[in-house]
């Protein structure tokens, strides 16, 4: 880039340099001379000032040593005026004469262009030829590997406490190696960040490398995989070379899963070649190095397990979604600058499972609202209002039929009524979407869990009791029920038995249909004045399913 923009700065100089002298031509040709009358004419001549003249057409030109002056022709004598001075006669038009001038200025302003422009066309042609060439021999010759600073600390990353615990050793080897060479102490050579998408992993990363002052070495999972055989091993190599060059050092791979994933099943050599030679360089590390490999995935099922074994990544952390304390610093740290009248407890509470990625697209859109509606602060309500669409996207009710209507409404009522009776917590539900709490706790019970079962199961269980039909509107209610009871069988132990059983499953999901279904035959009149509501409104609050149930009961 830089011949190309020294290139364009002389065009330009040269163009405003050739304009420049192309205007003071042109301003010195067209002077105005004065038009003066003949006892002026008189005057001028009987003291000698007019050195020349020069007859153009019906006018005299009259020069003296400072000034031109006009005269009509015909006004004079000629004869007369030529004994005092030359005269020269014209017979072209000026004007004429300085648009030639012109013309010739800016031609040679457009063949010098276009000569500079032909130059670098011919520079570039054999720039493209070379990295042709070289792409031929090497696809990543053009692509070097350099380190970056970063400028994020730990003071920058909100929340994850015991994550920083974990890593300040890190972060002290690489500012301290002799304290721990004293003692013999090799640290971890990798660190495998664990964690679901948007919790932080590479801002974890880089403010180990801010807090460090070391080189940060940035690379993707994907960007060793080729199609070239051969060429994945080669970045790898190149990856460690520099990171042992600028050491110590921290190289960080995000989405290790994408190179690092278990080898067997489906082939793939250029994907195998790579893994090896990064199992290889993370072999060949002196304990002197000074470089430390941290990774992020956020499937470490299907990691290979000669990464995770020791000498590798043989330290794990993991990253969980923030809780509720987490959720205010981070929170606070996002809505800093900006006008605010919040209760910044209650966003973090109403945040529940939402990633630190998450919150920031939720204070984003937040202000969004705020803007459209012209206000001067963000308020708790334009959180309430995107809320749903930072967590499921905005869905419409435009394309339902008026049956199709009646049906996801009295659906959603049956889900709504059973929320509340069975103490599933909720902001509100619409006829298009729900979005039930998840509870904010490292502790749950097998009867609010089969609670949020029953909840799941309620809309079915409702359009089969009033049309006797199943509708496919249930489908994503019915995993979210399937998903919950896996869980409690195989994971919680809170089957019939304490050995995983499938069949422990389907008899949670049957009793909790069954159970459902008595309760709402019971419940029809609240369910029918919830269902009219949620057609006229398309939506009902917590509150005012206790003032319908309160008349009801």
């Amino acid at each position: 880039m830089l011949p190309l923009f020294k290139s364009q700065k002389l065009m330009l100089s040269l163009m405003a340099l050739t304009f420049l002298v192309t205007l003071l031509l042109f301003g010195y040709v067209r002077i105005e001379a004065k038009i003066i009358d003949l006892p002026t004419y008189h005057a001028l001549l009987e003291s000698g000032s007019i050195q020349k003249a020069v007859v153009e057409e019906n006018e005299v030109v009259l020069y003296t040593s400072n000034d031109r002056y006009i005269i009509i022709k015909d006004g004079i004598d000629i004869h007369t005026l030529l004994k005092h001075v030359p005269i020269e006669v014209k017979t072209q038009n000026p004007l004429l004469q300085e648009l030639i001038l012109i013309g010739v200025l800016l031609g040679a302003m457009l063949l010098l262009l276009l000569y500079a422009r032909k130059k670098r066309a011919q520079e570039l042609q054999k720039e493209s030829e070379k990295e042709q060439k070289a792409y031929a021999f090497d696809p990543f010759g053009a692509s070097i590997i350099r380190p970056v600073r970063s400028r994020i600390t730990f003071k920058d990353v909100a929340g994850i406490h015991d994550v920083k615990e974990e890593l300040e050793e890190i972060v002290d080897f690489l500012k301290n190696p002799l304290k721990y060479k004293r003692y013999g102490i090799t640290l971890p050579r990798g660190v495998l960040l664990i964690g679901p998408p948007g919790v932080g992993k590479t801002m974890i990363a880089k403010a180990v490398a801010g807090e460090a002052s070391v080189p940060f070495f940035y690379q993707s999972g994907a960007t060793f995989v080729q199609i070239y055989v051969g060429m994945g091993a080669k970045r790898v190599k190149e990856l460690f070379s520099q990171a042992k060059a600028n050491a110590p050092s921290i190289i960080f791979i995000d989405e290790i899963d994408a190179v690092g994933r278990a080898r067997g099943g489906m082939r793939n050599d250029e994907r195998e070649s790579t893994l090896n030679q990064l199992l290889t360089e993370m072999d060949g590390f002196e304990e002197s190095s000074g470089v430390i490999v941290i990774a992020a995935t956020n499937k470490i099922e299907i990691i290979d397990e000669a990464l995770l074994r020791s000498g590798r990544f043989d330290r794990r952390v993991f990253i969980s979604l923030p809780d509720k304390n987490d959720r205010q610093e981070i929170l606070k740290a996002y809505l800093q600058g900006k006008p605010t009248n919040v209760n910044v407890e209650e966003l973090a509470t109403m945040s529940v499972g939402f990633s630190g990625a998450a919150l920031a697209t939720l204070v984003n859109e937040a202000a969004i609202n705020a803007l459209r509606r012209s206000a001067q602060t963000i308020e708790q309500s334009d959180f309430m209002a995107v809320r749903q669409k930072v967590l499921m996207g905005k869905k419409k009710v435009l394309s339902f039929s008026n049956e199709e209507k009646k049906i996801q409404a009295l659906y959603q009522a049956a889900k709504a009524l059973s929320a509340y009776w069975f103490e599933i917590d909720f902001d509100k539900i619409t006829i298009v979407n729900d979005r039930l709490k998840d509870m904010d706790a490292e502790i749950e019970s097998k009867t609010h869990m089969l609670s949020k079962i029953k909840v799941y199961l309620s809309g079915s269980a409702a359009t089969k009791m009033v049309y006797h039909e199943k509708f496919s509107n249930a489908t994503e209610d019915l995993s979210r029920a399937i998903e919950i009871a896996k869980t409690m069988v195989e994971a919680y132990g809170m089957g019939e038995k304490m050995i995983p059983n499938e069949g422990d499953v389907m008899l949670i999901l049957e009793n909790a249909q069954k159970e459902i279904a008595h309760f709402l035959e019971g419940m029809g009149k609240a369910l029918d004045v919830i269902a009219n509501e949620l057609i006229e409104k398309e939506s009902i609050t917590k509150l005012r399913i206790k003032e319908i149930m309160d008349e009801i009961l």
